[in-house]
């Protein structure tokens, strides 16, 4: 099946910009969801994120994501060593979903998909942009963190200019919610062409 890897930095709009190809047809597939139901209570994944990081699970057994963010971004070994565990389970659940589609194309939705070095899996990758002044406010916005908060898990992603780069196609998400759409119909009527000649 062809296959966008949809990325950008936090904040950016990845999530909008999914659910409208979504709304038109694509499969999607989410890495953060995949995520949240891998580190459920009682789950492998969760039970290795206890013994490698200790007082990171809440007393009913559930992870305390603010704790293991708050130790991650502050350690770039302590995220290696999360990522080190996370990815691969992340991955390998991608691929088994992306396989049981029967849709025209799936996106992948991969926030770190160059970092992580998963652009391969993906036939084109489209980068969701805008700039970090407004990265900053819609998480602090939405997530309630400090702005001091939000600038470490921006500078512990790709700079923006190098995500730029290596991007196939563009959103730019810096104006207003109705500027998304006709983007997003011209990025999925491509991407149907591109899917019926692969």
């Amino acid at each position: 099946m062809f296959r966008v890897g949809l990325t950008g930095g936090i904040g950016s709009g990845k999530s909008t910009v999914a659910e409208r190809f979504a709304a038109l047809g694509a499969g999607v597939i989410d890495t953060d969801l995949l995520a949240r139901e891998l580190t459920e209570p009682g789950t492998p994944t969760l039970a290795r994120i206890g013994a490698q990081f200790g007082a990171v699970l809440l007393p009913d057994g559930s992870l305390d994501r603010a704790a293991l963010r708050g130790l991650v971004f502050a350690d770039p070994r302590a995220r290696a060593r999360l990522e080190s565990i996370l990815h691969p389970p992340i991955r390998g659940l991608m691929l088994e979903r992306a396989a049981c589609l029967e849709t025209p194309y799936v996106m992948l939705v991969v926030p770190l998909l160059l970092e992580s070095g998963q652009e391969s899996l993906a036939d084109r990758v489209l980068v969701v942009d805008c700039p970090e002044a407004a990265q900053i406010a819609r998480v602090c916005r939405r997530s309630l963190l400090a702005r001091a908060e939000v600038e470490r898990i921006i500078a512990s992603q790709i700079p923006r200019a190098r995500r730029l780069a290596r991007a196939d196609d563009i959103i730019d998400n810096d104006g207003p919610p109705a500027a998304l759409g006709p983007q997003v119909e011209r990025l999925h009527r491509a991407y149907l062409g591109l899917a019926a000649e692969a």
